[in-house]
């Protein structure tokens, strides 16, 4: 391709390519995996408009599949990082994209990796992120999130698509029925939101429930309450395994008695008697930080 020509848009996959790829490969899609593929195009450009995709932008993709949103995402991006945990896909994924959209081949990295444990370093080996955009597998939506916010430091954006209920999970605000651990550690890393719904009908298989959108715009690492992300972790998980119960009790176990609980809540200037639900991460993190 000439330098200075504009590269040709990638053809995106539709209904009858995905099912073609899949029979090619004989790939049957697993609920192990959790693999739903998308195969409407104007669902894919959506994802990426809606993540605000830059040209310069170096994103990372958790479950590229088939590569529906891969390829969507290489018309925008300036470079993609796919992380994919079957190997047939994840060998697939060049061939697809130097087939579909040849002047875009060269932007693509593929690891082969389970995203519960791929670390910040191979991530960034081909440049570090700037935002991640994916189609999550329901069944791990939130640990690998976490992971991955923890892992890449050097991401600004995240959008990704999950099932409708942990989008409302993830999204929820203080005093929210809903609203639990998943919200509050989302929340530590920047500012969450809702941001739209996306149909059963884009995707094969169907899956049995409706998916959401949810995009956080993440804070600098020094904008973040200034206490340790483990210590912060464990009175999160403490004051929710038991989210019915007022804090005094609920944290006794993290404290070591319900008096001890009292004492630091106190000095946290959080009320006792109040329950998790009702605080965001600056109190979790006042908190943390009177047991230091």
């Amino acid at each position: 391709m000439d330098l200075n020509s504009t590269p040709t848009p990638a053809r995106l996959l539709g209904p009858a390519e995905i099912r073609g790829l899949a029979e090619q490969l004989s790939v049957r899609p697993t609920k192990t995996l959790g693999q739903n593929f998308v195969h409407d195009p104007n669902t894919v450009r959506k994802i990426v408009a809606t993540a605000g995709v830059q040209p310069d932008d170096i994103a990372l993709e958790v479950g590229p599949g088939l590569g529906s949103l891969t390829l969507a995402l290489l018309d925008n991006a300036a470079r993609v990082t796919a992380v994919e945990i079957d190997p047939v896909l994840a060998q697939q994924l060049p061939i697809t994209v130097a087939g579909r959209a040849p002047d875009l081949a060269g932007r693509l990295t593929v690891i082969e990796s389970d995203a519960l444990r791929v670390g910040g370093a191979q991530v960034a080996a081909a440049g570090a992120p700037t935002v991640l955009v994916a189609n999550l597998p329901y069944n791990v939506a939130v640990p690998v999130l976490l992971h991955l916010l923890a892992e890449v430091p050097t991401l600004r954006t995240v959008l990704v698509m999950v099932q409708l209920e942990v989008a409302d999970r993830l999204a929820a605000g203080p005093g929210s029925r809903v609203y639990g651990v998943p919200s509050v550690k989302a929340a530590y890393y920047g500012s969450v939101r809702k941001a739209g719904t996306v149909g059963r009908n884009v995707f094969w298989p169907e899956p049995n429930v409706e998916s959401g959108l949810v995009r956080i715009d993440l804070r600098a690492a020094d904008e973040r309450v200034t206490v340790d992300r483990t210590a912060l972790w464990a009175v999160i998980d403490a004051a929710f395994a038991q989210r019915r119960k007022t804090l005094r009790a609920a944290l006794a176990g993290w404290a070591g008695s319900p008096a001890a609980a009292e004492r630091i809540l106190v000095a946290a200037g959080v009320d006792p008697r109040e329950r998790g639900e009702k605080l965001g991460v600056a109190e979790f993190a006042a908190i943390a930080a009177a047991r230091a």
